[in-house]
């Protein structure tokens, strides 16, 4: 069975191969959106991640005639009540820009005291078929704002996220753009979100 990731961020489509193929669909070939045809990419003009996700994985579906599944996600943060939420690739006003994003985030948050710096990623994954079937899963990594970026890895607000997982382990603890790949699969939202398709994933491949 063929699976398209619609998705055009390098990184993330990166993170859903690794997730998916450490699920064991071995009767699944995980193609991306260089792999097929171009097709027109779909404005994201939803108000959830749930309405975002549907739109990019039933544009996948349509274009393609493939089985898609589209990933929204962002950072959803406490004190500004769930924002930037959908709008967390533009939150500076570009799109994609990371260290505009940090930056301004980081800003918008330099005199909130660190109890009130709760926040959760969020990811919705988005499954359809081309007989159109439809199925969502959502996933969510609570942990903290930081007050200045830590590590290299990943992409997006990683290096301001740390994970709950780590707050006990005081001044070594660790941001999600310190963890290994694996790692940050085992934990992240999208790792969560994207196991709740696997039984789908499963019965179609079957």
């Amino acid at each position: 069975m063929q699976l398209l990731l619609a998705s055009n961020n390098a990184k993330k489509l990166g993170e859903l191969r690794r997730i998916l193929d450490a699920a064991g669909l071995e009767r699944v070939e995980l193609l991306g959106l260089s792999a097929v045809a171009a097709y027109p990419e779909p404005r994201e003009t939803g108000r959830t991640f749930a309405d975002n996700a549907l739109i990019k994985a039933r544009a996948g579906a349509r274009a393609t005639g493939l089985i898609t599944v589209a990933d929204d996600s962002g950072l959803a943060v406490e004190e500004l009540g769930g924002m930037p939420g959908v709008l967390s690739a533009r939150w500076s006003g570009g799109h994609g820009d990371d260290t505009a994003n940090n930056r301004l985030l980081l800003a918008q948050l330099r005199d909130v005291p660190e109890e009130r710096r709760r926040c959760a990623f969020v990811s919705v994954c988005a499954l359809v078929t081309p007989d159109g079937h439809e199925e969502l899963s959502e996933g969510r990594w609570e942990g903290r704002l930081l007050t200045q970026p830590r590590g290299q890895n990943g992409f997006g607000y990683d290096p301001l996220f740390l994970p709950a997982e780590e707050e006990h382990r005081g001044a070594s603890a660790r941001s999600s753009a310190q963890l290994t790949p694996a790692e940050k699969d085992a934990l992240s939202h999208r790792g969560k979100a994207l196991a709740g398709l696997v039984p789908a994933l499963r019965r179609l491949a079957d």
